[in-house]
């Protein structure tokens, strides 16, 4: 949460969503300045800031951040849905009030690190009404795409298995080569979209690889 406050700080941007992963964090932010040059900033200020705290050198994030453009309301509450479901789609808790590293509790109690009125007047303009809309909403899984973070780079064995828990709606990977087969065909064909490698998915899944490359 460190970091997330940092930003916050640092960039004076007004956050609608977060939620801090294993070894990422989604955010929805209203930008103003450039928006490459300030997460150039201020990811430049994080390390030296980290760094002289935890006494250690060296480059901290692996990869450039992802970002795409929300330009509806619609597609506004369908991202930070998708945000806040992160944590049930990879399997960690079983009720989004369960996961403490993301904005839905905000929404429902008490608003720190977000701008909560703008997303809940979309849903009524009365606050109770708006929050049991807001549950409501955030409860009904939905398996639209965002932003991925596979395209681009090598994605490792444990990487793999995070992305085909949380794409795939199931607990553990070996749960896709018992889906019936259409599931199976249409869980298949996402995960080649994604571009993880046929052999990476047979391993990880124990799907026979002539069946991956028939989707």
């Amino acid at each position: 949460m460190q970091t997330l406050e940092f930003y916050k700080a640092k960039s004076g941007y007004e956050i609608y969503a977060y939620c801090l992963m294993g070894n990422h964090i989604h955010l929805i932010i209203k930008e103003g300045e450039d928006f490459g040059i300030a997460m150039r900033r201020i990811g430049a200020s994080f390390v030296y800031w980290y760094n002289w705290k935890y006494q250690r050198s060296g480059h901290l994030f692996e990869d450039r951040y992802k970002s795409e453009v929300i330009e509806n309301d619609g597609y506004l509450l369908t991202v930070l849905r998708y945000i806040h479901q992160n944590p049930i789609k990879a399997g960690m808790v079983k009720a989004l009030s369960e996961y403490k590293w993301s904005s839905y509790s905000e929404y429902i109690d008490k608003a720190r690190m977000i701008e909560a009125d703008f997303i809940l007047n979309l849903f009524d303009l009365e606050r109770e009404k708006a929050i049991e809309a807001f549950k409501t909403y955030n409860s009904k899984i939905d398996n639209s795409k965002c932003v991925d973070i596979v395209e681009g780079r090598r994605v490792t064995d444990e990487d793999a298995i995070e992305i085909i828990k949380e794409k795939c709606c199931v607990l553990r990977c070996t749960e896709v080569a018992i889906l019936d087969r259409k599931s199976r065909y249409d869980c298949l064909k996402l995960l080649k979209e994604l571009k993880l490698p046929s052999r990476q998915i047979s391993r990880t899944t124990g799907v026979c690889r002539s069946v991956i490359l028939k989707a």
